[in-house]
């Protein structure tokens, strides 16, 4: 037992059938009237948007004030953006409706409206950002892979620098957290793929980090145990709404885990391989995460060992010799990998998303800078990243 750690999932979550019909009753309890929608044009286009405006409308709470120009990066000029607009139009709360990228924004706005400030580049710096103004904040997830509607992260660009800058404060969680089964159905199945994978990496890594603790670990092996049961079942059929209930119920397990406890190796590696080769971040943490594992498992044979039991079932926990359990999770892992690339293609190797052999030093020596890093059980300098880099090529 630790002496000493902490742990903080303070959102509301409404979740399942009809979750998002109850969002009016809690804009009412948080004494908002005229919220701001955030999203994007993809989601304005194929409906989903309208389904969150339909439910706001039948519970009498105008959905009409929108800002849709959010894009694939968020960015400290469209909050700034944003928090004018919101202002202007006398707004008093947010309802962000989206994928990462929004849901960062929100938290960015959020951030700027609490601290009444015109500019988000002047609240720089790691965790500190006090409460400030209470803005009543609401997020809907479209994805299940990120989990930021419980994390304590927002990344957003500095535009002037183009510089991705880390926000981290326990006041960027929601007041309310909707995992509605209507907002994943339309999800693609490589996309439902690589971001299921996304979550398993978070839960994993959650799991067996340095500031692991353990309500970390029960969220985590909840959410890979969830994720193993119902994601083959999610990327063949897509409309199944227990299946995308599970996926978005493990997503957020997963992401209040790892923000309570950090993630390690992986994410140091795949953070490097989206900035420099643009790997989609969910296909790196996918291919990435056995190869990494196999790198700590001298330090980790117990912890990997331990979620064999998650990864699989309890007759096959019961029947593997104690020795033979760390490895046989990766092998899970990577049987998982296998039969999604052939249910949809999901990637195996850097090689399938285009990753040149040339580029393994450079995104080693962003690896080995990254925060993810200083928390992984086993040390790893330059050439430890390029090794796994080619065995993951």
């Amino acid at each position: 037992m630790l002496k000493y750690y902490e742990f903080q999932n303070s959102a509301k979550l409404l979740a399942g059938k009809f979750a998002l019909e109850n969002v009016p009753g809690e804009l009412e309890n948080l004494g908002c009237s005229h919220p701001l929608l955030l999203s994007d044009h993809v989601l304005a286009k194929i409906g989903a948007l309208a389904i969150v405006q339909d439910a706001l409308l039948a519970g009498q709470v105008p959905a009409d004030t929108l800002f849709t120009d959010i894009p694939a990066d968020s960015s400290s000029d469209v909050v700034n953006e944003i928090a004018r607009f919101y202002r202007k139009s006398k707004c008093d709360g947010l309802v962000a409706i989206g994928g990462g990228s929004v849901i960062d924004t929100a938290k960015g706005v959020r951030m700027l409206l609490s601290q009444d400030v015109s500019d988000i580049m002047e609240l720089m710096g790691c965790e500190g950002i006090k409460r400030g103004r209470q803005i009543p904040f609401v997020i809907i997830p479209t994805t299940s892979g990120t989990g930021s509607e419980s994390t304590l992260v927002a990344v957003i660009k500095d535009t002037q620098r183009e510089v991705k800058m880390e926000f981290i404060s326990y006041y960027l969680q929601p007041d309310v957290a909707v995992l509605d089964p209507r907002m994943t159905q339309s999800l693609p199945p490589r996309m439902t793929a690589s971001t299921g994978m996304d979550a398993l990496c978070h839960a994993v890594e959650a799991y067996t980090c340095l500031q692991k603790n353990p309500l970390s670990d029960a969220y985590a092996t909840a959410a890979i145990r969830m994720i193993k049961d119902h994601i083959f079942t999610a990327v063949e059929h897509g409309r199944d709404a227990s299946a995308r209930l599970a996926m978005a119920s493990a997503s957020m397990m997963a992401g209040a885990a790892f923000s309570n406890s950090m993630v390690g190796i992986v994410h140091a590696i795949g953070h490097s391989l989206g900035a420099v080769c643009h790997v989609p971040h969910a296909e790196a943490m996918s291919i990435l995460l056995p190869f990494c594992m196999e790198y700590n498992l001298d330090m980790l044979s117990e912890d990997y060992g331990r979620l064999l039991l998650y990864l699989t079932d309890e007759d096959t926990y019961a029947q593997t010799p104690h020795k033979e359990r760390a490895a046989r999770s990766i092998q899970a892992i990577r049987d998982m990998c296998s039969t999604l690339n052939t249910l949809c293609g999901l990637p195996l190797t850097l090689r399938d998303v285009n990753v040149q052999p040339e580029d393994f030093e450079r995104v080693a020596q962003g690896a080995i800078n990254d925060g993810a890093m200083i928390v992984n059980p086993k040390q790893a300098g330059v050439a430890d990243v390029v090794g796994i880099l080619k065995k993951a090529w």
